[in-house]
């Protein structure tokens, strides 16, 4: 068993490592002085000013952010909203230096702007900026004349100011074990939540510490199968009793594979680290089976997409009236704020 994955079995299925647990203190107090730091105005902080909306959640790896901020920036742009995205872009080149925001185009390589900015860019009709200060990008947006600004992930990055924040919570393993980093899997307190605007539940009811703030509750829904090479489109449940290989470079693995075999299929599991970038040889398994992949990773593997190459698409569905509450409780937040 690999480091990666030990811990994780610690974060989600045991105790804290006690090897691990004076760096957890140490974390701990470390988030305290920044957070005095930015408080005090020692540590500057700034806003773009236009609204900005953060997505983001306590814990490491993958919550369901990124569909959400896709869902919103939709739902907005449906109001008649100017929308822009606001990304690190974690996995790319780009993040790794300390100039400039940039725009994302859409014939952008994931390798330079990172996989998920460049599967938003793609996937919207919105502007997208990456850099590794956010607030940088925040200010490009709204110099193009973005009305409303939707930060992915970023509950954390305290010199962006925000106008709302929403934390995604992960049903199936909401903070694990209840640790701070690296013992656990929390970048803060659970305790947080109590300062958040909205609370986003993705999966089935899980046990969340009692708040005032609004929660809502969402999943991901399997829409469709969609050919890396060719484009072409294919119904997921027709698929029921098939041997595939599985390809998942995410935060969870475990949630992409065991949607597969909820929609019939049967995966050769292929679990990568999250934002792995991809080589054609990561991919050639020896064998003739289809190989089905998220959406994010499909992003980085299109230079090399050959026949047998899919991804699953996935809309976020939310429970009963959940959808339009939302919308209604951020409209009225947005109508203070302009």
């Amino acid at each position: 068993m690999n480091l990666r994955r030990w811990l994780e079995s610690a974060w989600y299925s045991g105790r804290a490592p006690l090897l691990l647990r004076p760096l957890s203190a140490l974390y701990g107090l470390a988030l305290l002085l920044r957070s005095a730091l930015y408080r005090s105005g020692v540590l500057a902080s700034g806003h773009p000013g236009v609204p900005v909306i953060v997505v983001g959640n306590l814990t490491v790896g993958g919550t369901g952010k990124t569909p959400l901020v896709l869902w919103l920036a939709r739902q907005l742009q449906l109001q008649g909203r100017q929308v822009g995205i606001i990304s690190r872009g974690y996995g790319g080149a780009h993040a790794g230096r300390r100039g400039a925001a940039r725009l994302v185009r859409p014939d952008d390589e994931a390798a330079e702007v990172g996989d998920e900015p460049l599967l938003l860019a793609r996937a919207t009709r919105s502007p997208v900026a990456i850099g590794v200060r956010r607030l940088d990008a925040a200010r490009l947006l709204a110099a193009q004349g973005c009305q409303v600004l939707v930060a992915d992930d970023g509950l954390q990055h305290l010199a962006l100011k925000r106008d709302i924040g929403i934390a995604v919570i992960d049903a199936a393993r909401p903070f694990g074990n209840g640790s701070l980093l690296p013992a656990g899997p929390l970048r803060e307190p659970a305790s947080r939540l109590a300062d958040i605007d909205a609370v986003v539940v993705h999966g089935d009811a899980a046990a969340l510490p009692p708040g005032d703030q609004p929660r809502f509750r969402m999943h991901l829904q399997a829409e469709q199968l969609v050919a890396l090479a060719l484009g072409d489109v294919t119904d997921p449940r027709g698929w029921q009793g098939r041997r595939v290989h599985a390809v998942a470079g995410i935060g969870n693995p475990q949630r992409f594979f065991a949607a597969l075999r909820k929609l019939g299929m049967e995966p050769i599991e292929h679990p990568f680290p999250d934002h792995h970038r991809y080589q054609a040889a990561d991919l050639a398994f020896g064998d003739a089976l289809d190989i089905v992949m998220t959406a994010k990773d499909a992003v980085k593997c299109a230079a090399f997409a050959a026949q047998g190459m899919w991804y699953l698409e996935v809309a976020v569905r939310f429970e009963r009236d959940d959808a339009e509450r939302l919308m209604q409780w951020l409209g009225g937040r947005l109508a203070r704020k302009s």
